[in-house]
């Protein structure tokens, strides 16, 4: 139907026809979501409402095109027709058609192309587009309504209930017209701006996502298995970002403006999350989510995953249970915190450990765990609280280990002390590609604490502390996987001796794009066997070897 050039127009008999054979239509699923007995307890308006909400929803689902007057006549057809079956309740005559009801072919057919200025119900194509533009309109309407102080400390479903109503009548009062699903996708919006984190809430809530990277408002990248794929999400400008930025910060005590560009905070859930602004970052907000996997990954998942082979893990569950003290190394998103988890499985229940990170994410299992957390310096530039200075309590508190999340600086020095004085079992990671590589960082990294030490006592310190290196790899399929296993086993004149117990190499590509690689075990005799037999280990670890 095609809307009419006056509002004056009289009425076509079809037109009163169809009226009145959509209302015959649509009252029987009416009255099964809206009994007439409780209608009839409601004011009008409400009952206005709710019908508007069946309404819409049947003719969208019928493909069936109406105007906004005609619109409003089947609307008050039904409310009449709905009360009219209602119990001590006068009903309002419905408009009388001028001729005999003529009866709509079955099934409906979608109403021929019209031409009016705007769709009044939206197709799939267009659902997003209309949700957008409602909730630009009609947002700073709901703002001004609502104690959004109040909302903050109600239940979302109580704030949803109340919500959906405000926003009912403020999509009748602005002549906004949305079917029930896209009114349901408004009040879900609004919810997430109000409460969460606006667009990334979706994207936090999808378990397959691992990472979220926004480039700014238009731009929001996610890790699916390891690869990564451009997202739809999309925020209103880059005040919207800084404002998403902020909520992050400031909920666990930390700021993010000019004086404060980059912050590093984490999620209610345990995510990681690292915030960079302008003018550091050019094109605008940048922000950062490395997700908190709600399943518990272990070195059996990582077995079945194939991330490992059952030799590796077998060995690595000896190691974590005789106190051998561990360096993690990778690069960004290789899984070193995941894999610093799962050995820290192996850790027995009865000792403390102490835990250092900038942004506490280490998921431990253990009931006596005391995590400590990095402080950034105040608008003065006092009060700054860092690694070197968390280690040097840590070393008060009568710790059992010591894992510190990622060693990057001078507090290098005050890990390899600690390892050295009587706190074996304590892990680490680091940035580096291969396992020699770890080594000659961990010696540059002491380097940055200042002290005046030679290379080669650096090195017997690196060499006295550390037991074992883990190598871990992103690989160009996407996939984690633990490339070397190697021991420290001493100096050899200037340089740190190690040796290699297991490697991983890539052996070929199947047509799907994943790798194919092999774990060579190199049969040499484990260094640190003397240690698991200090712990009735040592025939299992050679068991596990063979």
């Amino acid at each position: 139907m095609t809307k009419p050039d006056s509002p004056t127009e009289h009425r076509s008999v079809e037109t009163d026809s169809t009226i009145t054979t959509l209302r015959d239509r649509i009252l029987p699923e009416l009255r099964n979501a809206l009994p007439p007995e409780k209608a009839a307890a409601m004011p009008r308006h409400d009952v206005v409402r709710e019908v508007k909400l069946v309404a819409t929803a049947y003719l969208t689902r019928q493909g069936v095109e109406l105007n906004l007057l005609d619109q409003r006549d089947i609307v008050t057809a039904l409310t009449n027709g709905l009360l009219a079956l209602a119990p001590h309740r006068e009903p309002q005559p419905a408009p009388k058609p001028s001729a005999p009801p003529a009866p709509l072919p079955e099934p409906e057919p979608p109403a021929p192309p019209s031409t009016p200025k705007e769709p009044v119900f939206a197709r799939s194509g267009g659902s997003r587009q209309s949700v957008e533009q409602a909730k630009i309109k009609l947002q700073p309407l709901v703002l001004e309504r609502i104690d959004t102080s109040a909302a903050a400390r109600m239940a979302r479903e109580d704030l949803s209930r109340d919500l959906s109503g405000l926003v009912n009548d403020l999509l009748a009062e602005t002549k906004t017209q949305l079917n029930a699903a896209e009114r349901q996708e408004l009040v879900t919006q609004l919810l997430h701006d109000m409460l969460g984190l606006g667009p990334l809430e979706p994207l936090l809530a999808d378990e397959s996502i691992s990472e979220v990277m926004v480039n700014g408002p238009k731009q929001v990248y996610i890790e699916n298995k390891g690869r990564l794929i451009l997202s739809d999400v999309k925020f209103r400008d880059n005040a919207h970002v800084l404002s998403i930025a902020t909520r992050i910060v400031t909920a666990i005590g930390r700021r993010i403006d000019e004086s404060t560009p980059l912050c590093d905070a984490r999620l209610a859930d345990g995510s990681r999350v690292n915030i960079i602004i302008p003018p550091l970052a050019i094109d605008g907000p940048s922000i950062t989510i490395r997700k908190f996997s709600k399943k518990k990954i272990t070195l059996d998942t990582m077995q079945k995953f194939g991330s490992i082979s059952p030799q590796m893990a077998r060995v690595l569950r000896v190691c974590g249970r005789c106190r051998l003290n561990i360096l993690i190394s990778g690069g960004t998103g290789s899984g070193k915190t995941t894999l610093l988890n799962a050995l820290s499985q192996m850790i027995d229940h009865g000792e403390r450990v102490v835990t250092i990170e900038d942004a506490a994410e280490l998921q431990l299992q253990q009931p006596h765990v005391v995590r400590l957390e990095t402080r950034p310096a105040n608008l003065e530039g006092h009060g700054e609280i860092t690694m070197r200075d968390l280690l040097k309590n840590a070393l008060r508190m009568r710790p059992d280990r010591i894992i510190v999340g990622e060693t990057r600086g001078g507090e290098a020095i005050d890990m390899l002390q600690a390892m050295n004085t009587g706190h074996d079992g304590s892990f680490s990671t680091v940035h580096a590609n291969r396992p020699r590589e770890a080594v000659s960082r961990l010696e540059n990294l002491v380097g940055l604490a200042g002290v005046n030490l030679a290379p080669r006592a650096i090195r017997q310190q690196i060499a006295s502390a550390v037991d074992m290196i883990v190598q871990v790899s992103r690989m160009r399929d996407g996939s984690r996987r633990i490339t070397h296993i190697s021991e420290i086993i001493g100096m050899e004149g200037e340089v740190i001796a190690m040796q290699d117990l297991f490697t991983c190499e890539v052996t070929g590509e199947l047509p799907d794009g994943r790798l194919t690689v092999e774990f060579k075990n190199h049969g040499l005799r484990p260094h640190c066997l003397p240690k698991a037999a200090y712990y009735g280990l040592d025939k299992e670890l050679l068991e596990a070897m063979t």
